[in-house]
């Protein structure tokens, strides 16, 4: 009878083979599928997909170590700006393990920054050819910020220290301006930030005319894990609003696609703050310099209409006596005028009388004839 292999030593059989036969180190292309960490150690799933199909065409677990992963981590985080997260692209140096309890994996002894940043700018610029071809790259940089720009609609999250260095910062900025400042909460950090900041913008968009620009700040965590910030999505989002986005995400890598296509990127929020304040600054001694040149123009024209009326009141008593002058002589006229067509009036009216008396006198005598014959006859008849 054939004797069979325990499974262990099946496995230990395995395990001495892979030892001898692959004793060496790997580099390997993968995408992860996940990556998780526990106690200090890294568990990672690793993906190739077919280009043309998207379908997976290979699969394999991989670990790294705590000892190794405290090392290669931070310097992997430094170069890149993020912590490693499903969907990332990745060159990892590994070996193979059986082990017989546990099985096959891939150990991780090194990782490549400089692929994984290499992919990320070739993602970065397809979303940017993309957004270029659609027309809306440069959207964002032809709206004009608001003179007034009080009315501030922030996303971030509630929590963030940055948050509340960026509402300190307007409340008490030197000029004693007024802002009004209204947070919308968001996850800044994770595989949650693009659907987080999308459904933020809507609700934002949905109370457009009470806003004068949307801020959009992350700020006191951790600076690495920006990924959410470079989608086709949240950048198309943020390109057609109807607002001016202003972001301070709080890095010093190369700007991610969302601070490409805003209004305009600042570094921090505190940084964002004082743009919004020089701005209302600028708008505040613009008014304070139109005032000063109103108040001077009325100033200079009321010293210009008093010399007028000082210069004509120097000239008043002459001109009153010229005028008085011209108004005695027509007068004197008025007066010979009047007193000639008085004289003419009753030498008309005399001569008048005179004629009416001539005409009437042989009339009256005939009369007074006929009247004195009547008494004669009278008195004869008597």
């Amino acid at each position: 009878m054939t004797k069979a292999l325990s499974l262990y030593e099946l496995n230990s059989l395995v395990a001495d083979v892979i030892d001898t036969t692959m004793a060496r180190s790997y580099w390997v292309e993968a995408e992860l599928s996940e990556a998780r960490e526990n106690r200090g150690h890294c568990y990672m799933e690793l993906i190739e997909k077919n280009q043309g199909s998207n379908v997976p065409v290979a699969r394999a677990s991989a670990k790294c170590w705590s000892n190794v992963w405290s090392v290669i981590m931070p310097y992997f985080m430094r170069v890149t700006g993020q912590q490693i997260h499903a969907g990332m692209k990745v060159m990892l140096q590994v070996h193979a393990q059986f082990h017989p309890q546990y099985g096959f994996s891939w150990i991780v002894d090194d990782i490549n920054p400089e692929f994984t940043m290499g992919d990320m700018i070739r993602k970065r610029q397809e979303i940017i050819r993309q957004l270029k071809a659609e027309g809306v790259f440069e959207l964002q940089k032809e709206l004009c910020l608001p003179m007034f720009c009080q009315r501030i609609a922030v996303i971030s999250s509630e929590t963030a220290a940055g948050y509340g260095d960026f509402s300190n910062q307007l409340e008490t900025n030197e000029y004693g301006l007024w802002f009004h400042v209204e947070l919308f909460s968001a996850v800044m950090q994770g595989d949650r930030v693009e659907q987080s900041i999308i459904e933020a913008l809507n609700m934002i968009n949905s109370r457009e005319d009470e806003f004068d620009c949307v801020v959009i700040i992350r700020g006191g965590g951790a600076t690495a894990d920006l990924s959410g910030f470079d989608t086709l999505a949240l950048a198309e989002n943020v390109a057609n609003f109807p607002l001016p986005i202003i972001t301070g995400i709080g890095h010093e890598r190369d700007e991610s696609v969302l601070d490409m296509v805003s209004f305009l990127c600042v570094k921090t929020p505190t940084a964002a703050a004082a743009y919004l304040i020089d701005q209302l600054a600028t708008t505040l001694m613009r008014v304070e310099n139109a005032q000063t040149a109103i108040i001077e123009g009325v100033r200079r024209k009321l010293e210009v209409e008093q010399m007028r009326i000082r210069h004509i009141g120097t000239h008043i008593p002459v001109l009153f006596s010229v005028v008085r002058t011209k108004q005695e002589a027509r007068l004197v006229g008025l007066s010979q005028r009047l007193v000639g067509r008085m004289t003419e009036r009753l030498s008309q009216s005399h001569f008048h009388l005179n004629t009416l008396r001539q005409r009437m006198l042989p009339a009256v005598q005939r009369h007074l004839s006929d009247e004195s014959h009547k008494l004669d006859m009278l008195e004869q008849r008597a």
